[in-house]
């Protein structure tokens, strides 16, 4: 989720901010149901002539794909986090059969789904920039170097998120949309996830988030966007390199390995997400992400 290319076709007013996000919402309240076109067209309030091409255009994939994309998603977190059967896991996907969802995963994550589930994080994380691992000392699991660099505050335009972590992809979403309705997406910076809550105690409808892009002094931040400004200081930054779905377990490691041990503590400002790739033409194995802890500064 970093920057994207300017699209070809970028509607200019917000009636399509309007009906982009119609569609946003839609698609992830619906996400088990097969993308009806001429519904969303409807939803879109736009010619079913038209509409999809404005879609594409403006998000750089068609619908279908969006759709694959967020399921598979889905999927690779069910495998990661629940017991859920993998035919069950298919089906939810919406995929008729076991085969069939089997070579989508696969294409997408390279690895089936039995041996991404049996895998587990462990087989999954890797050193993102080529440093040795650093071992967990509960259990096995390998984690990231940690570097500890200085970051100045910057300006972010976000749009609050409200619910599980695993789907602020809905604001970010959402954010592209409104980006493109505006011609705005060659003017920011890279994207950026705020996480404002503890989910080992929030619970997970009343988790606060927020999905933003860098922008400059003088970017216009007007609604559904909010001007916030980052901690500046130290920040403890893990390199991350995997699906968004195995996160949560660098997170762990990072807490409850890393700053126990550091010497440091945390500032009282929330840990901010750096996409440094995107996930619409990136396999999710090979996504790049810098967690980034903020620091008190070092007595």
């Amino acid at each position: 989720m970093t920057q994207h290319e300017k699209p070809k076709i970028s509607p200019k007013d917000d009636g399509y901010l309007r009906r982009f996000t119609r569609v946003i919402e839609y698609i992830y309240a619906h996400l088990d149901e097969d993308p009806d076109l001429a519904m969303l067209a409807e939803v879109a309030a736009l010619s079913p002539w038209h509409w999809h091409r404005v879609w594409q255009s403006a998000y750089g994939e068609s619908i279908v794909a969006t759709v694959k994309r967020l399921r598979l998603h889905r999927a690779s977190a069910d495998l990661t986090y629940s017991k859920m059967p993998i035919a069950d896991i298919a089906a939810r996907a919406g995929y008729s059969s076991l085969e069939a969802f089997s070579r989508s995963f696969k294409k997408v994550y390279g690895q089936s789904p039995s041996t991404y589930r049996e895998a587990g994080v462990e087989g999954r994380l890797q050193p993102a920039n080529g440093g040795a691992p650093i071992p967990k000392t509960r259990g096995s699991l390998l984690m990231h170097q940690v570097e500890i660099k200085s970051i100045a505050t910057e300006t972010l335009a976000v749009i609050p998120h409200k619910g599980a972590y695993m789907e602020i992809g809905k604001a970010f979403e959402k954010a592209v949309g409104v980006l493109a309705s505006r011609n705005q997406l060659g003017q920011v910076g890279a994207m950026k996830g705020l996480y404002y809550s503890d989910p080992t105690y929030v619970p997970e409808d009343e988790l606060r988030s927020a999905a933003g892009v860098a922008v400059s002094d003088g970017f216009d931040v007007e609604a559904p966007f909010e001007a916030v400004e980052t901690y500046g200081g130290d920040y403890a930054i893990l390199h991350y390199k995997g699906p968004y779905a195995d996160m949560k377990w660098a997170y762990e490691w990072l807490y409850g390995e890393w700053l126990t041990q550091s010497g440091r503590e945390p500032a009282d400002a929330p840990c901010m997400e750096v996409y440094l790739n995107n996930p619409r033409d990136t396999a999710p194995a090979d996504l790049l992400t810098d967690i980034c802890l903020p620091l008190k500064p070092d007595a």
